[in-house]
């Protein structure tokens, strides 16, 4: 187990390199950069344009360079925790993301503790109770959460609070702690407009999960060592517990690789309709206008949660379930 770690770790390097390179071309590949979207945009509303301070701003971050020099520099500040400089906020992007992230982080972790929640139990009884009354209803339940699209659903619910309550259910918090420094009020404002944007962004994976959840679990159910175990009297909820309901948790712990990134990405459409200051919004709007440094930032840093992600995820996976094993030959 160490060494298969170590090789990963060591395998990490070349990996997010690789990505890196792709990401720095993909940013690349849609003509001119941030600067001629800029000018653009300045020349379609009439404006006057100074091209003398565009060059400037090109020669000063580099933009003037071969674009392998230009991958060099920048690669070269991730090293160094530079995450370099967003045109569009006129600010470096760590300071941009900083607010966004929190938020982020917060909403997606309430998202993730409730998909584990309520998925969890659900699955175990589905898989438990195969064809009941409570299997059926709760398996058309979710095949309609599978089903909605996330931004449709939090349409549906923008509609149903205005119509029935007349409220607002955009945004994470109140309108005069936005901008503002934290505080309890302001910790309180977000928690409580939290629990639409979980309901919504939630609904699908929590969906998903029980349908593998269960799955998993009636094709363990079915195994011999479970016949076995109830033959020989062992009580149902330990016969459940001590190994079916054990192997059946791959999918939650495999998810982990998928589960890290969505921490910071969040659902971008599901903010964007809510209006929630996220850094989903944020990316989209950057790859937009070509905010290079900012967009790449991003998508560099899900890429490294990915991959540590996956890495968490196999090896728990091998604690988890004796029959994995790292290599060829069994381990007795």
């Amino acid at each position: 187990m160490f060494g298969y770690a170590v090789r990963r770790v060591l395998m990490m390097v070349p990996t997010l390199l690789a990505i890196s390179a792709i990401v720095f071309v993909i940013i690349q590949l849609p003509p001119g950069d941030y600067f001629t979207t800029y000018l653009n945009e300045l020349q379609s509303r009439g404006e006057s344009v100074d091209l003398n301070k565009i060059a400037f701003l090109k020669q000063q971050y580099g933009f003037d360079r071969p674009l392998y020099l230009q991958y060099v520099y920048w690669v070269g500040g991730l090293l160094q925790g530079d995450l370099g400089y967003s045109f569009e906020y006129e600010l470096p992007v760590r300071t941009v993301v900083g607010d966004r992230l929190l938020l982020t982080f917060i909403l997606s972790f309430t998202t993730i503790v409730f998909t584990w929640l309520v998925a969890f139990p659900i699955g175990v009884y589905t898989a438990v109770r195969q064809y009941s009354v409570g299997d059926y209803s709760l398996t058309f339940l979710g095949f309609i959460g599978l089903a909605t699209p996330n931004f449709l659903l939090a349409l549906v619910l923008q509609y149903l609070a205005h119509v029935w309550f007349g409220t607002s259910i955009g945004g994470l918090m109140d309108a005069q702690y936005i901008d503002q420094p934290w505080s309890w009020g302001k910790t309180g404002s977000v928690f409580a407009h939290i629990w639409i944007p979980v309901i919504v962004i939630g609904t699908s994976g929590t969906a998903g999960l029980i349908r593998r959840l269960r799955a998993n679990l009636l094709d363990e159910l079915r195994k011999q060592y479970v016949v076995t175990a109830h033959a020989k009297g062992m009580h149902p909820l330990k016969a459940l517990l001590k190994y079916p309901l054990r192997m059946a948790l791959n999918p939650f712990i495999a998810d982990i690789g998928n589960l890290l990134p969505q921490v910071i990405s969040g659902a971008a459409i599901v903010s964007v309709v809510l209006s929630l200051p996220t850094t989903g919004p944020m990316l989209l709007r950057a790859l937009q206008s070509q905010d290079m440094y900012l967009a790449g930032s991003f998508l560099m840093f899900l890429a490294a949660l990915t991959v540590i992600g996956t890495l968490l995820s196999d090896l728990a996976l091998a604690a988890l379930d004796p029959r994995i094993r790292f290599g060829g030959q069994a381990v007795s």
